[in-house]
């Protein structure tokens, strides 16, 4: 389907594998600077019991039937298929008032979460379908019965309920973990710019490249959807606190338990260090950092910040400094390229954030900007949500309540003083819980304290200084890798993450029984499990023929104080206790001279390696290294080498194999143990 420009029309929801419209013309989209109709929405007569069905049964089913190596390369295609058609998603992008640097956070950024998922989980998930969680519980002393936690995908559905200023990141950081997870999604956007994230939606269908029923969309109202949720599904919501708490305690949601998770309103705030005066590399990036976070995506950002805490005796320089700076801003429509800022999403936002303002002023004065009086370059100063940035200032920020109660949604934040940091950091916690709070200073002190103060009221603390500078993503930016939400008025939810966001959508369960019945669950062999040794060196085996147990019992190898000088000299650690009899005496750990810890590694390598050509490429690294028995001369080593887990790449002919290594002395008694990492071929020769 092509999408005429200029063309307002009726959106669709897709849902049971067909694209279908409401019964109803529905509601008017305006585009946010010229007023004009861009799109109609609406989903009446939608049978959203049987969206919800479609996918726990069609999509669940085939994404669960895939690994996680598998799920992550349908993400990197559908990243690559989506960068491809991204001209076209910038071309929409301008109606809902969004200017090309705020489009690009929303549509490559939301593509980039797709490929940084994608990345993520082929290089720290396994190429299986069950994940296991933490390390093994033996139960028993005798290894027969043991218990492993797994995590495994839940059989139900996610439904994303996202906000109006991010119609495309909105969906896709939310849709990434979960697709990865093997879960179906179901995404309701907001309304108002429902019509750029459902092109996105069609034009990822039309790749091909999601199974059927993993990905639905509803334009328009949610209807009764929330009264078929069960305790398999997980519903998430970004948007107002207030909405967000009806939805929250739905009978539903609440009878079945259903994982809900809420990011919602943040009066986010910015601290400038006592040490990040005027004439400061850091106050110069602290001004640059408020007006950025003012004027980006018009200030509807749910990172924005909104309260600014100065020392007092800067409050003045900070006031003007922000002001100079806010005054080079520009608003026009957003493909107009002399235009700084675009407009807010609609009118009723726009009336909304003047509405905010006045409240404001209950306690702060303005000093910086107009809200009625808006000059733009282009668009139509009438039917366009136009708004000037607008900076206030709070004297007395520690008796004021509106400023830490109301949040202007838009290009608005309040400069407040504090006169010490145990103030600075009272403040911050005054917004009762927020998504991201930044700190500008170079005083290590001041970074220690007041990080340490605001972290339990914050999901993320960002420290700016001269160094960061160059690199920093800013205060407003989440990450893919980083858990995106807060406490409290945040909504007490997390995203995101990396692979934090993509167990949100799995069950964890504990697994109890006996080892080789747990290996045979897991893909992973354990102590207790069977061991097979048929006399042929497991590193003479490729992929297809190397199986979880197979082991070898290595000669052995005694060490001798020769070894022991001739490691330390040619090595160059003579720690006392390898070279000074008395010293490693007096050591309350050892008996007299010991063995290198690396020395018995190394001699345990050359115990058990084939050193032939064969299906083993190379050793990529060691997990877990304990030394758990000192070693002297005289002792004997032999190494016990089981194959603890197989996991081959999809997109390669070889695979990872992790080994289970045992280093024992004469006396059986474990010297060292760690797991032994080695590629190897599928097949060999």
């Amino acid at each position: 389907m092509t999408i005429a420009a200029g063309a307002p029309r009726r959106l669709e929801s897709y849902v049971c594998g067909s694209w279908v419209r409401g019964a109803k013309e529905g509601q008017a989209l305006l585009d946010a600077s010229t007023g004009a109709p861009v799109a109609f929405v609406d989903s009446t007569g939608l049978d959203f019991a049987a969206a919800l069905d479609y996918g726990r049964r069609t999509g669940g089913r085939a994404l669960r039937a895939m690994t996680f190596h598998e799920r992550a390369a349908m993400l990197k295609a559908l990243g690559q298929a989506l960068m491809e058609r991204k001209d076209e998603f910038y071309a929409l992008s301008t109606a809902t008032g969004a200017t090309r640097n705020d489009s690009w956070v929303d549509i490559e950024g939301g593509i980039g979460t797709l490929l940084s998922y994608a990345s993520k989980g082929r290089r720290e998930l396994p190429n299986t379908k069950v994940l296991v969680d933490g390390d093994v519980e033996p139960i028993s002393r005798d290894d027969s019965f043991s218990a492993q936690h797994i995590l495994t995908p839940l059989q139900g559905i996610a439904v994303h309920i996202n906000a109006f200023n991010f119609p495309c990141w909105g969906m896709l950081e939310k849709i990434a973990p979960t697709l990865l997870a093997g879960m179906p999604a179901l995404v309701k956007p907001a309304s108002q710019t429902a019509y750029l994230t459902e092109l996105m939606v069609r034009r990822i269908v039309e790749t091909g490249i999601l199974p059927e029923g993993a990905l639905q969309l509803i334009s328009g109202s949610v209807g009764d959807l929330l009264d078929h949720v069960t305790g398999q599904d997980a519903v998430t919501f970004t948007g107002s606190a207030h909405t967000g708490r009806k939805l929250r305690v739905h009978p539903a949601i609440v009878e079945n338990s259903v994982r809900f998770t809420m990011e919602a309103d943040s009066l986010n705030s910015c601290v400038l260090g006592p040490d990040a005066g005027p004439g400061t590399e850091e106050f110069d990036l602290f001004v640059k950092e408020v007006v950025r976070e003012m004027t980006t995506k018009a200030g509807q950002k749910c990172t924005a910040i909104r309260r600014v805490f100065v020392p007092r005796a800067h409050v003045e320089a900070a006031n003007a400094a922000i002001a100079e700076r806010l005054a080079k801003t520009t608003l026009g429509r957003p493909d107009d390229e002399s235009a700084r800022m675009g407009p807010l999403a609609s009118l009723g936002q726009r009336d909304e954030v003047r509405s905010r303002i006045a409240d404001l002023k209950k306690d702060a004065v303005i000093v910086a900007g107009d809200p009625d009086d808006v000059r733009i370059v282009s668009g139509d100063a009438e039917k366009g949500a136009f708004l000037n940035p607008v900076l206030l200032y709070c004297d007395g920020p520690e008796a004021a309540t509106a400023v830490h109660d109301c949040e202007a949604f838009g290009p608005v934040a309040t400069v407040m003083p504090y006169d010490d940091l145990e103030e600075a950091i009272e403040l911050t916690r005054r917004g009762k819980g927020s998504l991201v709070s930044s700190l500008f200073t170079n005083d290590p002190a001041v970074a220690e304290t007041v990080v340490l103060g605001m972290a339990p009221f914050h999901g993320r603390v960002m420290i700016g200084n001269r160094r960061s500078a160059k690199s920093s993503t800013g205060h407003g930016s989440p990450l893919p890798m980083l858990v995106h939400g807060g406490p409290g008025r945040a909504g007490g939810g997390e995203e995101m993450g990396g692979m934090r966001g993509v167990k949100h959508y799995m069950q964890r369960t504990a697994v109890q029984g006996t080892p080789a019945l747990l290996s045979a669950v897991t893909g992973r062999w354990m102590d207790g499990a069977p061991r097979h040794e048929d006399g042929r060196h497991p590193f003479r085996k490729s992929l297809a023929e190397l199986r979880i147990g197979d082991c070898i019992v290595t000669g052995k190898r005694t060490v001798t104080l020769e070894d022991v000088e001739h490691f330390a000299n040619f090595t160059g650690d003579t720690f006392y206790a390898h070279m000074d009899e008395a010293a490693a005496k007096a050591n309350p750990f050892f008996d007299g001279r010991v063995a290198h810890g690396y020395l018995v590694v190394s001699f345990a390598a050359g115990l058990f390696v084939d050193p032939a050509p064969g299906p083993v490429l190379a050793n990529y690294g060691v997990d877990d290294l304990r030394f758990l028995t000192p070693v002297y001369p005289g002792d004997t080593l032999q190494v016990r080498l089981t194959c603890k887990e197989i996991n081959p790449r999809a997109s390669a002919e070889h695979g990872e194999v992790r080994w289970d290594c045992v280093v024992t002395n004469q006396n059986d008694a474990v010297v060292a143990r760690y797991d032994v990492l080695t590629m190897v071929a599928k097949t060999w020769p």
